[in-house]
């Protein structure tokens, strides 16, 4: 509080007197302001001024010579004088240099000239190496004005962006007709309407979490410097099941491995605590799923895994997944996922109760509700599916797309 005090004490004095200062005398006057405050002037007075550090350093080192007389009538305005000729001080870099412009536009868009011997075309561009190497190619320059000049020739920092899926498949966009349309007639029969996926695998332990969140300055929490996994914790797989009527979620938090049947076990809790009493009068149930993983449309286990929650439950199963390359699509990727990321964002996941918890605290403006629960079961993996077992799966497969639309029909 103390700070902002005085930076704004520094302001209201320098804009009463700047008008009456030249260049030299405002230098010198900041100079002396900052002197006088001592630890932490300079960065106060470049606050409340906007003056840069330079400036102020060159009025300390004025102050320590004698000073230029002044006329006897004091300070008065002086919009007239100039400390420097019309024209004079330092001249951009591009007029003195003007090739440097097309120079760095070379090293930072090798790539796009098709120029695999640039120095910089397998190299991270930063404003320190791009100023190394015009320096190299004789072009005196620092890394604050290849800053300036890159923002003045429309560059910005960017991270990558996630846009691209891969091949297309040609019943792309009829297999999202077709998914869409067996959802509102579902829904339009009260029946209930889920997305099933798995999130990503979580280290459990004290290790950095990716995000921010408040704290008191100069007192983050102290992670591990290495990422290893600590074998008394293991990892966390977080299943989820969004209801897509409701807006709920349902998070099984596993300790082994994301087998088929994991994800139909998760399923079959969703249905147990929350889907059977908001659909007491449901004969069918639908599921969309991505096109791989534990719950992917070629794994065979898990239509076995079905049939057995199909036994269990009592519902037909119509399941469709999405084409390949389009699991960004799945409902619950940004309906549930994404709101669980942000919630546990900065926050190290020290047990598999703390991301329960965490899970089971998600909220949105929208009205989502969450619950999580662990599961301690083991599901060994290299299981094989045999033709017999196979054949016993009560599987009637849709005229469309058959591999990604069936239904599993109980025994």
């Amino acid at each position: 509080m103390q700070d902002a005090l005085v930076v704004e004490r520094i302001r209201r004095k320098f804009k009463s007197l700047r008008p009456r200062l030249d260049e030299r005398l405002r230098r010198q006057w900041a100079a002396a302001e900052a002197i006088a405050l001592g630890w932490g002037g300079i960065s106060a007075v470049v606050a409340a001024t906007g003056l840069s550090h330079n400036t102020i350093d060159r009025g300390i080192e004025e102050l320590g010579k004698p000073a230029p007389r002044i006329s006897a009538g004091g300070l008065r305005r002086v919009p007239s004088i100039r400390v420097r000729q019309k024209g004079g001080g330092r001249k951009p870099i591009t007029e003195s240099d003007p090739s440097i412009r097309r120079a760095l536009e070379d090293l930072v868009e090798p790539s796009s000239r098709g120029d695999p011997q640039s120095p910089l075309r397998w190299t991270c561009k930063s404003t320190r190496r791009l100023a190394g190497q015009l320096r190299l190619a004789g072009h005196h320059v620092g890394e604050r004005t290849v800053a300036k000049l890159l923002i003045d020739a429309g560059f910005s920092l960017q991270s990558n962006r996630k846009t691209k899926e891969g091949g297309n498949h040609p019943d792309r966009d009829a297999q999202f007709q077709h998914i869409n349309d067996r959802v509102l007639a579902f829904q339009g029969r009260g029946q209930p309407v889920i997305s099933v996926d798995t999130k990503k695998k979580e280290l459990v332990g004290n290790f950095k979490n990716v995000g921010r969140e408040w704290r008191r300055a100069g007192q983050p929490l102290e992670v591990r410097v290495h990422d290893f996994i600590d074998p008394a914790k293991g990892r966390a797989i977080p299943y989820g099941v969004f209801d897509l009527t409701n807006n709920q979620g349902w998070v099984s938090v596993g300790i082994d491995h994301d087998t088929a049947f994991f994800a139909t076990q998760a399923i079959a809790r969703w249905w147990r605590k929350m889907g059977q009493k908001r659909f007491p009068k449901a004969r069918q149930l639908m599921i969309t799923a991505d096109g791989g993983g534990s719950n992917g449309s070629r794994c065979r286990l898990w239509k076995v895994a079905l049939q057995q929650l199909a036994n269990r439950i009592g519902l037909d199963l119509s399941v469709c997944h999405f084409p390949p390359g389009t699991s960004k699509w799945n409902k619950i990727e940004h309906r549930l996922f994404c709101h669980i990321t942000q919630n546990w964002r900065g926050k190290p996941l020290v047990s598999h109760q703390v991301i329960v918890n965490l899970i089971a605290r998600t909220t949105t403006s929208a009205g989502l509700r969450v619950r999580a629960e662990l599961d301690t079961q083991r599901y060994p993996t290299g299981i094989k599916v045999s033709d017999e077992q196979l054949a016993n799966v009560r599987i009637k497969k849709n005229d469309f797309h058959g591999d990604w639309n069936y239904d599993i029909i109980p025994n």
